[in-house]
């Protein structure tokens, strides 16, 4: 029994004291209410509650049915309840004409000596039997498909690029190489910013350029080369960027 004493709660020891010195003193709940009805008693209550869980935000069933979607056509994407994407930015076919142009070459060029193997050894003077054709053809295809395999990579990294624009953020997914890849995630927000450059003659005409995003606080800049039409996407993205910031749906 006097153990259970020297374990109790002693609720008649102030619990704490205010700025002037007067004491705090904590109360079961049934002793609240007596304290508050006892007239002239002095006593200061200290209320103390439990933490509770904050109302989860309400989803429409039209966002519900958005973020499905984005959901089905991005499944790798990282997006929160009731997020959806608005635009998907991609990068313009143009940036891969050169290496696309490069590789065709080198693999006609392949073929060519493949093809013309023995006028070519009659000509520069070649023994057939130090090189013959049968060992110069298994050469050439590893060279062709090397060439081949090299402007697939190429490919897929340049095309693995992207933009996404959010009903929440920005996301961009940044692919540097065959298994290197970085997404980045802006919220709404934050973003001070949003340009988009056209420089040269070449983007005038083919209609891409860059688009370029800075943030308050860390003043972050993030870029995103080669974009098809950037200025219908930079007035798509200032107008939801607006939305968000005052409150607005952003769709």
């Amino acid at each position: 029994m006097e153990e259970d004493n020297a374990t109790a709660p002693n609720y008649d020891h102030p619990a704490a004291y205010d700025v002037d010195g007067k004491p705090l003193y904590a109360h079961p709940a049934d002793d609240v209410s007596h304290a508050q009805n006892t007239p002239g008693n002095g006593t200061q209550v200290v209320y103390m509650s439990r933490p509770f869980e904050p109302d989860r935000p309400v989803i429409s069933d039209a966002a519900k049915l958005k973020h499905d979607k984005s959901k089905q056509m991005y499944p790798d994407l990282n997006l929160s309840e009731g997020e959806y994407v608005i635009s998907a930015v991609k990068r313009h076919a143009i940036g891969l004409v050169l290496p696309t142009i490069v590789g065709a070459i080198l693999i006609s060029l392949i073929l060519i000596l493949l093809i013309n193997y023995d006028f070519i050894a009659q000509y520069f003077q070649i023994n057939g039997q130090i090189i013959s054709f049968s060992a110069v053809l298994p050469m050439g295809i590893a060279f062709i498909a090397f060439i081949a395999v090299a402007t697939y990579i190429t490919y897929f990294v340049y095309t693995s690029n992207r933009f996404f624009l959010t009903n929440e953020s920005v996301i961009q997914e940044i692919q540097t190489g065959l298994f290197s890849k970085l997404e980045q995630t802006v919220s709404l927000s934050n973003i001070e910013d949003a340009s988009f450059t056209q420089v040269g003659i070449a983007q005038q005409i083919f209609n891409y350029g860059s688009i370029r995003l800075s943030t308050e606080g860390d003043e972050t800049t993030y870029r995103f080369s080669f974009v098809a039409n950037p200025k219908e996407h930079i007035a798509i993205l200032n107008n939801a960027v607006e939305a968000f910031q005052n409150g607005r749906p952003v769709d």
